[in-house]
Protein backbone atom coordinates (compact mmCIF):
# COMPACT_ATOMS: atom_id res chain seq x y z
CA UNK A 1 0.00 0.00 0.00
CA UNK A 2 1.22 3.30 -0.99
CA UNK A 3 1.13 5.77 1.58
CA UNK A 4 -0.62 9.66 0.93
CA UNK A 5 1.59 12.33 1.59
CA UNK A 6 -0.52 15.52 0.99
CA UNK A 7 -1.70 18.02 4.24
CA UNK A 8 -5.39 16.33 3.63
CA UNK A 9 -4.56 12.76 3.88
CA UNK A 10 -2.57 13.59 7.32
CA UNK A 11 -5.62 15.90 8.78
CA UNK A 12 -7.93 12.96 7.99
CA UNK A 13 -5.64 10.22 9.34
CA UNK A 14 -5.94 12.19 12.66
CA UNK A 15 -9.45 12.60 12.49
CA UNK A 16 -10.09 8.71 11.85
CA UNK A 17 -7.96 7.85 14.56
CA UNK A 18 -9.58 10.32 17.17
CA UNK A 19 -12.69 8.84 15.96
CA UNK A 20 -11.71 5.17 16.38
CA UNK A 21 -10.55 5.37 19.12
CA UNK A 22 -13.54 7.26 21.02
CA UNK A 23 -15.94 4.72 19.01
CA UNK A 24 -13.97 2.00 20.53
CA UNK A 25 -14.17 3.17 23.91
CA UNK A 26 -17.57 4.32 24.14
CA UNK A 27 -19.32 2.14 21.66
CA UNK A 28 -17.91 -1.57 21.65
CA UNK A 29 -18.92 -3.90 23.96
CA UNK A 30 -16.73 -6.90 23.08
CA UNK A 31 -14.58 -7.78 26.17
CA UNK A 32 -11.30 -8.95 24.00
CA UNK A 33 -11.31 -5.33 22.82
CA UNK A 34 -11.28 -3.88 26.04
CA UNK A 35 -7.61 -3.44 26.46
CA UNK A 36 -6.83 -2.38 22.56
CA UNK A 37 -5.65 0.94 22.01
CA UNK A 38 -5.07 2.42 18.46
CA UNK A 39 -1.87 3.57 17.68
CA UNK A 40 -2.01 5.20 14.01
CA UNK A 41 -3.72 5.28 10.79
CA UNK A 42 -2.17 5.43 7.66
CA UNK A 43 -4.29 6.02 4.45
CA UNK A 44 -3.62 5.03 0.89
CA UNK A 45 -2.72 7.53 -2.37
CA UNK A 46 -6.35 7.78 -3.29
CA UNK A 47 -7.83 7.71 0.57
CA UNK A 48 -10.26 4.19 -0.14
CA UNK A 49 -7.99 2.52 2.37
CA UNK A 50 -6.95 3.22 6.00
CA UNK A 51 -4.58 0.44 7.32
CA UNK A 52 -5.45 0.73 11.70
CA UNK A 53 -2.28 0.06 13.47
CA UNK A 54 -3.07 -1.33 17.27
CA UNK A 55 -1.84 -2.67 20.11
CA UNK A 56 -2.85 -4.38 22.92
CA UNK A 57 -1.95 -4.36 26.64
CA UNK A 58 -2.87 -7.75 27.44
CA UNK A 59 -1.18 -10.93 27.02
CA UNK A 60 0.63 -11.70 23.62
CA UNK A 61 -1.43 -14.97 23.81
CA UNK A 62 -4.58 -12.95 22.95
CA UNK A 63 -3.43 -11.52 19.74
CA UNK A 64 -4.97 -13.52 17.11
CA UNK A 65 -8.61 -12.94 19.94
CA UNK A 66 -8.04 -9.27 19.54
CA UNK A 67 -7.60 -9.45 15.46
CA UNK A 68 -10.52 -12.18 15.21
CA UNK A 69 -12.39 -9.52 17.23
CA UNK A 70 -11.40 -6.19 15.50
CA UNK A 71 -12.07 -7.94 12.00
CA UNK A 72 -15.56 -8.62 13.60
CA UNK A 73 -16.45 -5.07 14.53
CA UNK A 74 -14.41 -3.65 11.07
CA UNK A 75 -18.07 -3.35 9.85
CA UNK A 76 -19.56 -1.34 12.76
CA UNK A 77 -16.35 0.49 12.98
CA UNK A 78 -16.63 1.86 9.39
CA UNK A 79 -20.19 2.38 9.68
CA UNK A 80 -19.91 4.48 13.23
CA UNK A 81 -17.04 6.02 11.39
CA UNK A 82 -19.29 7.28 8.38
CA UNK A 83 -21.56 8.85 10.77
CA UNK A 84 -19.14 11.02 12.73
CA UNK A 85 -16.67 12.13 9.83
CA UNK A 86 -18.11 14.07 6.79
CA UNK A 87 -16.60 11.97 4.00
CA UNK A 88 -18.23 11.08 0.70
CA UNK A 89 -16.06 8.05 1.04
CA UNK A 90 -15.67 6.31 4.11
CA UNK A 91 -12.18 3.96 3.74
CA UNK A 92 -11.96 0.39 3.99
CA UNK A 93 -10.50 -0.33 7.50
CA UNK A 94 -7.55 -2.76 7.50
CA UNK A 95 -6.33 -3.32 11.44
CA UNK A 96 -2.70 -4.40 11.44
CA UNK A 97 -0.93 -5.12 14.43
CA UNK A 98 1.31 -2.19 15.41
CA UNK A 99 5.32 -3.89 15.50
CA UNK A 100 7.01 -0.65 15.61
CA UNK A 101 5.60 0.22 18.58
CA UNK A 102 5.43 -3.24 20.41
CA UNK A 103 9.02 -2.93 20.09
CA UNK A 104 9.79 0.04 21.94
CA UNK A 105 8.21 -1.16 24.77
CA UNK A 106 9.80 -4.43 24.95
CA UNK A 107 13.35 -3.40 24.36
CA UNK A 108 15.57 -5.68 26.09
CA UNK A 109 18.53 -4.41 27.56
CA UNK A 110 20.68 -6.88 27.18
CA UNK A 111 20.32 -6.44 23.41
CA UNK A 112 20.79 -2.53 23.36
CA UNK A 113 24.45 -0.77 21.58
CA UNK A 114 26.37 1.22 22.97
Amino acid sequence: MRKAHSIRAHRLEEQILQELGRILVEEIQDPRLKLVTFSGVRLNTDLSVAEVLYTHSGEPEKEAAVTKALKAAGKFLRYRLGKEVDLRYVPELRFKWDEFLEEMIHVDPKKKDH
